[in-house]
C-alpha cells in the first residue's frame, strides 16, 4: 500500500505566515475505487490568493481547515485508473496540490491535453490560472481598447509579466513595475516600453507620471496599496482599473491604510472592477488558442522560479511575500 506525503495548516498565522504554520503528514492510500484515479503529482502551484485562505474569514473561496491538508493548483501523472476516459500515464490538473500522491474522482482533475511548445508545469501558469487571469483582466474586465496605455503593478511575476506581454502583443503601450533592478531587466526583455523599479522610487506617483507623460488607460492591479493611489494620480479620463489582488496588504500585522485620493475616481470618471478568475473559467479556450499563436510567433515568454521537493513547499509559499519569484513560483515534486 502506497504512502503518501501531505502538508496541513498546523495554525493560523497574524501577520507574516511562518514555516510554523505548517506541518507534515504521512497517509496509506489503498487502490483508487469506483470512478476515482491515483496520482502522483509532478508539480505543484503556490500563489498569493493561498495566504487569504489561511485566515478563518469569510471569502470567496472557502478557508484552509487545521489539521487538514492544503489545496492548490497541481500537475500530476496518473498512475492507477479504476475510471472511464483516463489510463496510466495520462498528465491531469487539479487542485490537490501540497501532497505528492493522492486518490480522487475523475471528475477532480483534467487531463491535460498538449498546447505546442509548452512543457506540463506550464499549466500552472502561462496556460493555467495565472495566464488566464491576466488575460480575462484585460479583455473582459478592463476592455483594451485601440491606443489604450497600459500599467501593470507586480509586474514581474506570473499574472502581471503575461498581462504586460499579452498587452503588447495586442498592440498596446504598457509600463510595469516591479521591484528590484533583475526584474526591471526583466520587464524591459519582454517589451515593456517603461519599467519603474517601485524599491528604488521615493515618489512611486511622480515616477509613474514620468514613466507615462500622457497618462494611462487601464491599470491591471497586482499589490494595492501606494501603487492604486499612483494608479488613480496618473490615469485618464474614463479609465478601466481591473483589481486583481492586493499583495502589499496580505500580511498586515495592523490594520492597512486606505487608498487616500479615491476621490480620484470620481472626478475622472473611472470604472474600478474586482475580479476572481473562477467566474471567468469560460475564456479558457479562447485564451489557449491565442496563447498558442503568441507563443509560436515569439511574442509570449515566461520565467519560472522552481523549488526542488514538497519540504520546500512552505518556504516557496513564504517567497512570494519577499520578492523572491521571478515569474511563476513553482514546486518540483517528481
Amino acid at each position: 500500500m502506497p504512502t503518501a506525503r501531505e502538508i496541513r495548516l498546523k495554525s493560523r498565522p497574524s501577520g507574516f505566515p511562518a514555516r510554523d504554520n505548517f506541518e507534515f503528514a504521512s497517509v496509506e492510500l489503498g487502490d483508487p475505487g469506483p470512478g476515482e484515479v491515483q496520482v502522483r503529482n509532478l508539480w505543484m502551484s503556490v500563489d498569493p490568493y493561498m495566504r487569504g485562505r489561511m485566515n478563518d474569514a469569510k471569502s470567496y473561496i472557502p478557508s484552509f481547515e487545521l489539521g487538514k491538508v492544503m489545496e492548490g493548483g497541481a500537475v500530476g501523472e496518473v498512475v492507477a485508473s479504476n475510471a472511464e476516459g483516463l489510463k496510466a500515464g495520462d498528465l491531469v490538473s487539479s487542485m490537490l496540490g501540497w501532497r505528492d500522491l493522492y486518490n480522487a474522482p475523475a471528475a477532480g482533475v483534467r487531463k491535460l491535453d498538449a498546447v505546442a511548445g509548452l512543457p506540463p508545469q506550464a499549466f500552472l501558469g502561462v496556460a493555467g490560472m495565472p495566464g488566464l487571469t491576466a488575460y480575462a483582466g484585460l479583455t473582459r474586465i478592463a476592455g483594451l481598447k485601440d491606443g489604450d496605455i497600459v500599467f501593470v503593478s507586480g509586474a514581474a511575476g506570473a499574472v502581471g509579466s503575461l498581462a504586460c506581454q499579452i498587452a503588447k502583443a495586442k498592440g498596446h503601450e504598457v509600463i510595469g513595475s516591479a521591484g528590484g533592478p533583475e526584474k526591471v531587466a526583466f520587464l524591459k526583455e519582454i517589451g515593456c516600453d517603461g519599467a519603474i523599479d517601485y524599491q528604488a522610487e521615493p515618489d512611486l506617483t511622480a515616477a509613474l507620471a514620468k514613466a507615462a507623460p500622457r497618462g494611462i488607460d487601464v491599470y491591471f492591479d497586482n499589490v494595492g496599496g501606494p501603487h492604486l493611489e499612483a494608479a488613480l494620480a496618473v490615469a485618464r479620463p474614463f479609465g478601466r482599473f481591473a483589481l486583481c489582488g492586493s499583495i502589499s496588504t496580505y500580511n498586515p500585522d495592523r490594520p492597512s491604510p486606505g487608498v487616500r485620493n479615491l476621490m480620484f475616481a470620481v472626478g475622472k470618471q473611472l470604472r474600478l472592477q474586482g475580479f476572481i478568475i473562477f467566474s471567468h473559467w469560460d475564456l479558457m479556450p479562447e485564451f489557449l488558442a491565442a496563447l498558442s499563436g503568441w507563443v509560436a510567433e515569439g511574442k509570449v515568454t515566461w520565467r519560472e522560479t522552481v523549488v526542488e521537493g514538497l519540504d520546500k513547499a512552505p518556504d516557496a509559499f513564504l517567497g512570494l511575500f519577499k520578492g523572491e519569484n521571478l515569474g511563476k513560483m513553482l514546486v518540483r515534486l517528481g
